[in-house]
């Protein structure tokens, strides 16, 4: 019987290097997008790519709870995944004390509760079958306090502290959870920097991280991930 796996913001960067990555490995897919284009073209490279793989993705802004409660709904009438990927997220760069209003509640919004309310929603289903691996795509930004991080450094603090937490609950369920911290990824985010391209790391190294993770024996569980640059933060 085929596997799946739900990546949420799965049309560019770490989320689409996932997918990839599960689908060459056989994997039936969910994802979502706040842009149904991106999503069109998505579905087509894969079906391309593994036309045995079935691919639902879906147009939802994560940062709104109803969409959050209507995409678990929709996956949920094909059947809970036995990976999910918490992976949406958006980055506003800004200081704490002057940042703009709003931006707080946009990141917690978008890079916290959508991970806490989605994984609310297929957890239960993964307790009675005893089965299910979840990750929660983190960031440096969780473990290492900088300027101009703001609010998105406290949001993957928050998400770092909520993947431990559901770490130690889940244990006596046969549920794994872990957390991947990436440092600077080259993906849209970092397009038109003037960095050189070879600073960053590859999208690809992070998904092969993941699929690494997810292929321990049931006895083991890699509770987190941290990726660095070769040089170094940037």
């Amino acid at each position: 019987m085929s596997k799946s796996i739900l990546v949420t913001g799965g049309t560019k960067g770490i989320g689409k290097a996932i997918i990839l990555r599960f689908a060459k490995e056989g994997f039936n897919i969910f994802t979502c997008s706040r842009n149904q284009q991106e999503l069109d073209e998505l579905k087509k490279e894969i079906q391309k790519s593994f036309p045995e793989i079935q691919v639902s993705a879906i147009k939802a802004d994560l940062s709104k709870r109803e969409e959050v409660a209507a995409f678990a709904a929709f996956v949920k009438k094909i059947g809970t995944p036995d990976v999910l990927v918490n992976n949406t997220g958006v980055f506003l760069p800004g200081s704490i004390h002057d940042e703009p209003e709003g931006n707080f509640e946009l990141m917690m919004e978008t890079n916290l509760f959508s991970a806490y309310h989605l994984t609310r929603a297929f957890v239960q289903e993964m307790i009675e079958r005893k089965s299910g691996y979840i990750f929660s795509m983190g960031s440096i930004a969780g473990t290492t306090a900088y300027p101009n991080g703001g609010s998105y450094a406290v949001s993957k603090w928050a998400m770092l502290g909520m993947t431990k937490c559901l770490r130690e609950e889940l244990k006596p369920h046969q549920i794994k959870v872990t957390s991947i911290l990436p440092g600077a990824t080259y993906t849209a985010s970092w397009e038109g920097s003037d960095l050189p391209v070879e600073r960053f790391m590859k999208a690809e190294d992070v998904a092969e991280c993941v699929w690494g993770a997810y292929n321990l024996s049931p006895q083991s569980v890699i509770e987190e991930i941290t990726i660095r640059p070769q040089l170094g933060d940037i």
